[in-house]
C-alpha cells in the first residue's frame, strides 16, 4: 500500500515547474520559457555584502525568529515605502516565501478546512493546503473579464468550513494586477466572515503603471492579512531563499514554532544578503526589473501579431498567459506541439487549475535575442 499512496500523492510536478531535463535534452536548441528564475544574477552590491559578512563570522545559526537587522529594516523599509507601521513581534523571516505559505497554513488550519484560491493559481498552493490538512477550493477568473476577481463566484464557494482566501498579486501565471475594486471584493468577504487572507506579494517590483498598494494596508485588514514577501523575483535572489511573513503576532508565533521543526532559521549568509538588499532597495529595485518588464511588453506584441493566440495585456511580473482557443487543442496537447514542432519549453495552462484549461504561461526570464527568436518559432507553428 506505502508505495501506491505515496505514488498517487506526490505526483511528479508536471511540466514547467521544475527543471525538465529530459525535454531540454531532447534537442540541442530547446528555448526553456517555463521556469520563473531570472537568468539574471543577483547584483554584485548584494553578493558583495553577504560575502563581507560571511568573512566577519555570519556563518552560524542566527535567531529562529530571523536575523534581529533585518527584522529590524522590514520595519522600516515597510513604513517608509507604505506608510503603515510594522513591529518586529509581527515578522518571521523564513527560507523562501513557499516555506512561508506553507508555515501559515499549517498554523491556521484545522484537518478539513477549506481555503479559497482565484485560479488560475500557483500550482503549489493547493499542494500546500492539502499538505497541511486543509481542502483547496478554486474560484475561477476568466481571461473574458480580464481575470478580474468575481464578487458573486466567491460569495459562492464560502462555506462554514472556510478559514482562509489566498491571492496572488501581481498574478503568477496571469500577469494580471489586481485592481482596488478586486481588493475591495476580498476585504469584503474577509469582514463579514471573518477569514484570514493570505496575500502573496512577491512580484511587487513588477508593475507595468502604478505603485504597488500592499492588501494588508486596507482599513481593516492588517489584524486578519497573512503577508508573504520575498527576495527572490524583485531582487533576482531565487537561490539564496529568503523570504518574509508579516501577520498578527500570534499567527507568527505558531508559524515560528513549526519552523523551528522543519529548519530552526533561515540560513545566516541569506539573511544578510537580504538585509543589503533592502538596504539598498531604492537603487537596486528599479535596476533589477527593468529588463524583465521591458521583456514582457516586447512578448506581449508579439503575441498579438500571432492568429492563432489571445493575449490580456499583462500589467504585472514577468509571466504572460496566452490562449489558445483558437488552435482546438488542449493546453497540454498545444505544448507538446510546440516542443515537438519548434523545441520551445512552456508550462500548460491546466497546471494552474481547472480555469488555466485553454491557456499557456510563459515565462521572459531569457534575453532579447532569445525571445525573438522563440516568437520568430512560434508564428511558423500553425
Amino acid at each position: 500500500m506505502g508505495n501506491s499512496f505515496l505514488a498517487e500523492r506526490f505526483q511528479k510536478p508536471m511540466t514547467g515547474f521544475a527543471l525538465d531535463t529530459e525535454a531540454l535534452a531532447r534537442y540541442s536548441d530547446v528555448i526553456d520559457l517555463s521556469i520563473g528564475d531570472p537568468d539574471l544574477i543577483t547584483d554584485e552590491r548584494i553578493i558583495n555584502a553577504a560575502f563581507a559578512d560571511a568573512k566577519a563570522g555570519y556563518t552560524h545559526y542566527g535567531e529562529p525568529k530571523g536575523d534581529p537587522e533585518l527584522i529590524a529594516q522590514v520595519c522600516k523599509a515597510w513604513c517608509e515605502d507604505y506608510g503603515q507601521i510594522i513591529t518586529p513581534k509581527e515578522v518571521l523571516v523564513t527560507a523562501s516565501s513557499c516555506l512561508g505559505m506553507s508555515l501559515a497554513l499549517m498554523a491556521v488550519l484545522n484537518p478539513g478546512d477549506e481555503v479559497i484560491v482565484f485560479t488560475p493559481y500557483f500550482p503549489i498552493y493547493r499542494q500546500q493546503i492539502e499538505l497541511a490538512g486543509g481542502k483547496c477550493v478554486e474560484v475561477p477568473t476568466y481571461a473574458a473579464e480580464n481575470f478580474a476577481i468575481d464578487g458573486g463566484r466567491l460569495r459562492g464557494a464560502i462555506t462554514e468550513r472556510t478559514r482562509a482566501i489566498i491571492f496572488n498579486n501581481p498574478c503568477n501565471p496571469t500577469g494580471v494586477a489586481y485592481s482596488m475594486a478586486d481588493y475591495e471584493i476580498i476585504a469584503d468577504a474577509a469582514r463579514t466572515h471573518h477569514l484570514l487572507v493570505l496575500a502573496d506579494e512577491i512580484y511587487t517590483a513588477y508593475l507595468f503603471e502604478g505603485r504597488f498598494v500592499p492588501f494588508r494596508t486596507l482599513p481593516d485588514m492588517a489584524a486578519c492579512t497573512v503577508t508573504l514577501n520575498s527576495f527572490s523575483k524583485n531582487y533576482l535572489m531565487t537561490g539564496w531563499r529568503v523570504g518574509t511573513v508579516i501577520a498578527p503576532p500570534e499567527i507568527v508565533d505558531a508559524m515560528d514554532f513549526i519552523n523551528g521543526t522543519l529548519v530552526y532559521s533561515t540560513p545566516s549568509i541569506s539573511q544578510r544578503a537580504a538585509l543589503a538588499a533592502l538596504r539598498q532597495r531604492k537603487e537596486l529595485l528599479h535596476e533589477c526589473t527593468a529588463a524583465f518588464l521591458e521583456r514582457s511588453a516586447y512578448a506581449a506584441e508579439r503575441i498579438r501579431r500571432i492568429p492563432y493566440l489571445d493575449l490580456v495585456a499583462p500589467k504585472g511580473t514577468f509571466y504572460l498567459f496566452p490562449g489558445i482557443q483558437k488552435t482546438g487543442l488542449t493546453s497540454q496537447a498545444f505544448c507538446d506541439v510546440l516542443l515537438e514542432r519548434a523545441h520551445i519549453l512552456v508550462s500548460p495552462g491546466q497546471a494552474f487549475g481547472q480555469a488555466g484549461e485553454g491557456h499557456f504561461r510563459i515565462s521572459c526570464t531569457v534575453g532579447m535575442e532569445t525571445l525573438k527568436e522563440a516568437f520568430d518559432r512560434m508564428e511558423k507553428l500553425f
